[in-house]
């Protein structure tokens, strides 16, 4: 009996490849999560047979392996936007409060095989190259790196916590009077309502490089 090949494309499908196995899986993982990823499923997403799955990855741990090292190589994708140090920092936390907050699923399985230092890696020796252009070196040089990936962590942490969190009761509109805000009434109207994650985290994090890096010369672009 002849060996199984790989199906041909079909006119709505791409030609399967190591690359499109990869991505369907990875879309997978990122809705459901790596439980629900197994290689019937992904035969079928892919509208092929379980045995050209295989073919192109091995087997479900090679497949995983093969994800994780998709998700470090991504993230090593991130390059910094501006006119100045400050601005390119800032653009850099940034990308990488997108990257992880769209890919959950595929970093915790990142951080299960003890990968997480070497996922940050190309971040951090792009926010190494700006806070030397900024004029820092050593230890401050090194603070001012893990400061800013560390407050984009936590941000990302937080945001991920209130998104599962139950509904509140009682909330926000109603914890916010006048009196707890020290008769503020435009302060007790913005508390009131619910916090712009990406608007909180840019402030956040431009007044941490201001800190961090000294006050920029003109405003961030």
């Amino acid at each position: 009996m002849p060996s199984p090949q790989p199906s041909p494309a079909s006119p709505s499908r791409p030609r399967l490849s190591r690359e499109t196995v990869l991505a369907a899986a990875a879309s997978l993982v990122k809705q459901h999560g790596p439980q629900a990823l197994t290689m019937r499923k992904l035969a079928a997403e892919l509208g092929t047979a379980v045995t050209s799955i295989y073919w192109h990855v091995g087997n479900r741990e090679s497949l995983l392996e093969a994800l994780v090292e998709r998700t470090v190589r991504e993230l090593g994708d991130i390059r910094p936007r501006g006119r100045t140090p400050h601005a390119r920092v800032v653009s850099i936390a940034r990308a990488l409060r997108r990257e992880l907050r769209a890919h959950p699923h595929l970093i915790a399985m990142v951080h299960e095989r003890g990968l997480t230092e070497r996922m940050f890696l190309s971040a951090q020796q792009a926010l190494v190259h700006e806070v030397h252009a900024a004029g820092l070196r050593g230890a401050r040089a090194a603070e001012a790196v893990r400061a800013v990936q560390f407050s984009v962590i936590g941000h990302v942490l937080v945001e991920r916590n209130r998104e599962r969190a139950p509904v509140q009761r009682p909330g926000e509109p109603e914890l916010w009077g006048p009196e707890a805000a020290e008769e503020d009434p435009g302060l007790a109207r913005a508390l009131a309502r619910a916090p712009d994650p990406e608007r909180v985290f840019t402030v956040s994090v431009r007044a941490l490089v201001d800190g961090l890096l000294g006050l920029p010369d003109s405003p961030a672009p």
